[in-house]
Order: C-alpha cells, then sequence, then structure tokens
C-alpha cells in the first residue's frame, strides 16, 4: 500500500444524529498520506492548533525521534476535496507485554532466550510517541462524526499497511464519549499509565503548602529545603528558550532518568531538545540548576492557556539525593508557574509516591486496543486487563479519583 492510498468510509446520514450516535453529515474518504505529502496541505498549519501540542510538536516528532518508525496520517476528506480533520499515527513493532508483572516479564524473558520476536507484534498505533493524543480541532459533534469515520476505515488501514494489532495510544479521558464508536467495533479500552495535574491556584508556594498539604508533608518539605540551603554552593536556576548553547551538559542529565525508569518508550534526541525550542519559542521553556556553575538538574516544560506542562526531567543522581533536587525542582517549577499566571501544572506519568503526598490528582488516559482476527481478538479482549501496566502499581489506588481511571467501575484484583 503507498501512503497516499484512501478507502471510502460508508457513512451518511441526512441529519447530525443517528440511533443516538453522531455520524457524518456527508460522504467522507479516509485516506493515508506520508509527512512528506502532508507538509504541502495548508490545512496542516492549523491543526491542533488549540493544543498545546501543535502541528509544529508532529513534525518535529517525526524528524527527531524513532527513526525505525513508520510516521503517516490519516486525512479525512469531504466530496469537495476539503480536509476536515488529521489524526497522526505512527507503525512499530510492539513488544505487547511491556505493561506485564515483574513476574511475567522473567518468564518471558526465558522464552525470548531462544525466540527473540515472541510475543512481538507489528503494530498502528494512533496518537502521539511522545505524549497524550488528541483529536483534531472542532466542535464535539464534528470530532465524535470524523472518529467514527476514522473507526470505520481504521482495520482496512491497518490490514493494508500490514499491522495486526491497532492502538488509540493515550486518550485523555474527556474524549470517552467520542470514541465509544471504537469500543463498539470491538475496541477494548483499558488505562494507561496515567498523567498527574496539579492546582497551582495560589498566591505564592508558602500559601500552596499551608493550604493544600497536610501537616507532615510540609515539615518534610521544609526539612529537604533547609537542607539543601544549609549547603555552601547556592543553586542557581537559569530559564530561557534556547537549549542549543548548553545542550551537551544538560542532555546526560534526561539519560539519567530516562535510564532509571522502569517503563520506557520515546527516547529522546538532542536534536529534538534543540528543535523544540526553535519552532516553538512562545510556548518552550528550559529550566536548568547549576551548582558551582556546574548543570544539575534540568527540565523542560510547554506552556499553553493557564497550564503549565512539565515534559521531561534530568538529574545529576551524585548529589540529587544529598540535595532533595527532585522536591527542590518542583518548588522552583511551580514557584514560575505561579508568577507567571499559570493556573495548573500538569505532569508526566510515573513516579506516583511523591505526587501523591504533593496532592496531584490523575489524569486519566486511554489506550484502545484490537486485533485485526476476530477469534484472537475475542482472547486478547479476557487478556488485556491483567497486561495493563496500571494493575500492578499499589500508589496509583491511593490517589482519591483513581476510579475515574477506568470509568465508572474498576475491574476486581
Amino acid at each position: 500500500m503507498t501512503t497516499s492510498a484512501c478507502c471510502e468510509a460508508a457513512v451518511t446520514a441526512q441529519r447530525p444524529f443517528q440511533d443516538g450516535q453522531p455520524v457524518a453529515d456527508r460522504n467522507v474518504t479516509v485516506c493515508v498520506i506520508s509527512g512528506h505529502e502532508l507538509r504541502t496541505y495548508p490545512y496542516w498549519q492549523r491543526a491542533f492548533a488549540s493544543q498545546h501540542k501543535d502541528h509544529r510538536y508532529y513534525d518535529l516528532i517525526n524528524d527527531t525521534i524513532h527513526p525505525e518508525f513508520e510516521y503517516l496520517y490519516f486525512v479525512l476528506k469531504d466530496l469537495q476535496g476539503e480536509i476536515r480533520a488529521i489524526q497522526p499515527f505512527f507503525v512499530l513493532d510492539q513488544d505487547i507485554l511491556a505493561g506485564a508483572s515483574s513476574y511475567l516479564r522473567h518468564l518471558v524473558d526465558v522464552i525470548r532466550h531462544p525466540w527473540p520476536r515472541f510475543m512481538f507484534m507489528k503494530t498502528m498505533m494512533v496518537g502521539c510517541v511522545a505524549g497524550e493524543a488528541q483529536l483534531d480541532d472542532g466542535s464535539d459533534v464534528e470530532r465524535a462524526a470524523n472518529a467514527q469515520l476514522l473507526a470505520c476505515a481504521i482495520e482496512t488501514h491497518a490490514q493494508a499497511l500490514g499491522a495486526k494489532l491497532i492502538v488509540l495510544k493515550e486518550f485523555p479521558k474527556s474524549y470517552r464519549g467520542m470514541l465509544a464508536c471504537f469500543e463498539r467495533r470491538g475496541f477494548t479500552r483499558i488505562p494507561s499509565m496515567p498523567l498527574t495535574r496539579l492546582n497551582i491556584a495560589y498566591r505564592d508556594f508558602d500559601e500552596y503548602m499551608r493550604l493544600a498539604l497536610n501537616s507532615a508533608t510540609r515539615s518534610k518539605l521544609r526539612k529537604k529545603f533547609k537542607a539543601a540551603a544549609s549547603d555552601k554552593v547556592p543553586i542557581e536556576l537559569q530559564v530561557s528558550n534556547d537549549i542549543r548553547p548548553v545542550i551537551d551538559e544538560v542532555y546526560p542529565l534526561y539519560l539519567n532518568v530516562y535510564r532509571r525508569s522502569k517503563l520506557h518508550f520515546e527516547k529522546l534526541t538532542k536534536d529534538y531538545f534543540c528543535r523544540l525550542g526553535q519552532i516553538m519559542p512562545e510556548r518552550v521553556r528550559y529550566f536548568v540548576w547549576r551548582r558551582n556553575s556546574k548543570a544539575v538538574a534540568f527540565g523542560e516544560c510547554i506552556v499553553h492557556g493557564d497550564t503549565m506542562y512539565a515534559e521531561y526531567l534530568g538529574l545529576d543522581y551524585s548529589v540529587a539525593l544529598q540535595l532533595h533536587l527532585y522536591h527542590y525542582v518542583f518548588r522552583d517549577l511551580v514557584r514560575w508557574g505561579m508568577a507567571n499566571g499559570y493556573k495548573w501544572f500538569q505532569s508526566s506519568a510515573l513516579n506516583y509516591d511523591p505526587k501523591l503526598h504533593l496532592r496531584y490528582r490523575l489524569k486519566p488516559v486511554d489506550l484502545y486496543v484490537k486485533y485485526t482476527s476476530s477469534i484472537i481478538n475475542k482472547v486478547l479482549r479476557r487478556l488485556l486487563p491483567l497486561l495493563e501496566p496500571t494493575r500492578y502499581d499499589e500508589t496509583l489506588k491511593k490517589f482519591p479519583n483513581y476510579s475515574e481511571m477506568w470509568g465508572t467501575a474498576v475491574p476486581a484484583n
């Protein structure tokens, strides 16, 4: 199949709703095109404009990370050739047991010694390689109709590309109504490792500690900050939107944190960090903490609307524990966000224990999964709740909104 191949999505209606579900108001063609071809479309310059990661971010991901992935795009066109929506996706060989328990992983490693490809599968993933997924801009009715068109066409395209498994990757729970059409077509929704969100609409950090945190957490934080302050060498913070002059110094800090993570997906490159500030200078902020002129911590954030998105962190672990750098960095980022008028602080997945005590709330993101063989898909639907990664993280269950990860019901252990 060429990247410009198309198939007709046979969804036509005389009204915006049919049987209680939104559908398209005209025939629409769902095409698959390459990133190179996509950039010739003027519409692409407006795609995802309301999101903190707009079309520029997808172009950057396409150009700078995971060259082994095939980056492609669904384009939804009406009969007049006008583009209604664009949806990025990528094709990769996926380890479908990546989120399994440590015991199962050990067993799989034994099996993979003679059979390295065991439980790897060519997969179509709809969404963003680095970050949560979004649907292209439009009203809720338009988005729901476009999602239904894509649900009708996606399996045909996956088979043409040789992908046996289809995954809608990390869509926020706010899309559950719009994406229910995929569940009706045999997809299984399971939680991915959730993001976290913190309300920082306070006058200053002291007010946040006083009003949001319990006395035990306040006491622990003050001790950590006092210990860092008592160090004879002060820590200085620098903020900019251009990391290129110091990338060789801070990139190893990012790799330190990446290598210590239990779950891996994207591994960012130096080129990614350098170009991000160039193409999105109004949204990107880099934070570098120095001690004795040496970088000991690094943070990359995107700011948009009333939210500060903490994307990636880097630490020098030779001093991180001594100086309590995790909490030191957290305080400085939140202080900066408060001083610049942001109301929310969003952080990435994992490291949930300190976030629980700091009064973050979970921001659930979902996976929608389907195998193209109906027989295998029936088996997979039963296995997925056992394989999904959140099942084995006990800290998640302590968050007050944990039940939102599954919706109205949480599967029993």
